[in-house]
């Protein structure tokens, strides 16, 4: 695109914070904010000795910083929830590069939304095209075998297979809000057994003696670091727990992001004789409430249920929040009334043959997964038609 120059950034904090920030507007969730990928940078927790070699993808009209990418070199795929070990097998097997690659994305954060950021100022398709031909630049200079563009918006992921890049579908499991104006507006579309389980299970608390509730605001802002220590402390619990718990996350990011970035940031805290007990750590936006890590010092029959979904379902229908992402996995939401929804990827390959192969394979692939993910949705199991009797 004439007049624009691309500069491949090794670290977020080589751009200014409010030059990065302006490029966000509409559809970019707090996860590529300047600060947050500055929190992950700076903690170590995304840097090259954690296997998340920074190669922000900028582009520039004079000095003045137009659209950017955040993107990073990797060697495996631990972190960055791409769920291609598929295709990284078969590219091994057949004696093809595949590692390293180019992920656009935002380390450890499987949640959907604006991967190309560009000025309000600039007509989209043309940075677009500009920003996917740098990428693939970037493949061709670092010795890539794949680029891939991670939790893109749809519209994203459209914009560039029709520069080339091929498209693969996936899901999650997400609450929408349909203009619930109660919680039991909500229970009243389940049926009548799985309504009687859903009550059953968020009546355990107070049985329990357990309080649930959100600390957001200026609440959270005035002890940032109190609460810092605490989500820090409470994803720990989990990781410590499991036998495939990853730390990916660690104090120094907690401290860093409480610090520089609360506004967004959400602690669900679960507490039982004034103590705290259990909790979650979730980002908020208007329209958007996102689910990150949760964790608890005492086991209660429930309190996971209450703490991540039950308590934040109904924070969104009290403050009019539209959509509730609760996380990567977890076919357990669907029997609380979260439904499965499209997440986008968009590839492209290095080696010739492989492009061939996989792109036939993912177009397949595609075609299924959004057929299989329509049905779902026309013959749900879990929630019955709006106004059906």
């Amino acid at each position: 695109m004439a007049g624009l120059r691309v500069r491949v950034l090794g670290g977020i904090a080589e751009v200014a914070r409010d030059d990065w920030n302006r490029l966000l507007g509409s559809g970019a969730t707090p996860f590529v904010d300047w600060r947050w990928l500055w929190a992950l940078e700076d903690s170590g927790c995304a840097s090259p000795r954690a296997g998340w070699v920074a190669r922000h993808v900028t582009l520039w009209r004079g000095e003045r910083l137009v659209a950017a990418a955040p993107a990073y070199l990797k060697m495996d795929s631990d972190g960055d929830f791409s769920r291609d070990f598929d295709l990284a097998s078969a590219a091994i097997r057949a004696r093809r590069r595949y590692y390293p690659k180019l992920v656009v994305g935002v380390p450890f954060t499987p949640v959907t939304g604006r991967r190309l950021l560009f000025s309000p100022d600039e007509e989209p398709l043309p940075v677009l095209r500009a920003l996917g031909d740098a990428l693939r630049d970037l493949v061709k200079s670092e010795g890539c075998g794949t680029a891939q563009v991670l939790f893109p918006q749809a519209e994203e992921a459209e914009a560039l297979a029709e520069q080339g890049f091929a498209r693969r579908v996936s899901h999650q499991f997400h609450w929408h809000n349909e203009g619930y104006r109660t919680p039991d507006d909500f229970l009243a579309r389940f049926s009548s057994k799985r309504r009687h389980m859903v009550r059953r299970e968020r009546a355990a608390p107070e049985k329990q003696g357990i309080e649930i509730r959100t600390v957001r605001g200026e609440e959270l802002a005035s002890a940032r670091k109190d609460w810092g220590r605490a989500a820090h402390a409470l994803h720990a619990s989990t990781v410590e727990k499991l036998m495939w718990g990853r730390g990916w996350l660690d104090r120094g990011f907690y401290d860093r992001i409480f610090e520089v970035m609360p506004e967004p940031l959400e602690v669900v805290a679960a507490t039982r004789g004034g103590k705290l007990i259990a909790g979650a750590f979730n980002v908020a936006t208007p329209t958007h409430l996102y689910g990150r890590y949760w964790g608890c010092f005492e086991d209660h029959p429930f309190l996971h249920f209450n703490v991540c979904y039950y308590h934040s379902v109904d924070e969104c229908i009290r403050r009019g929040v539209q959509v509730f992402e609760g996380g990567a996995g977890g076919d357990h939401k669907l029997a609380r009334g979260f439904l499965p929804a499209e997440t986008h990827s968009a590839h492209v390959f290095a080696d010739a043959r492989l492009d061939a192969a996989f792109r036939a394979h993912l177009d397949e692939e595609t075609r299924e997964r959004s057929e299989a993910l329509a049905a779902w949705h026309r013959e749900s199991p879990i929630l019955r038609a709006r106004g059906a009797a």
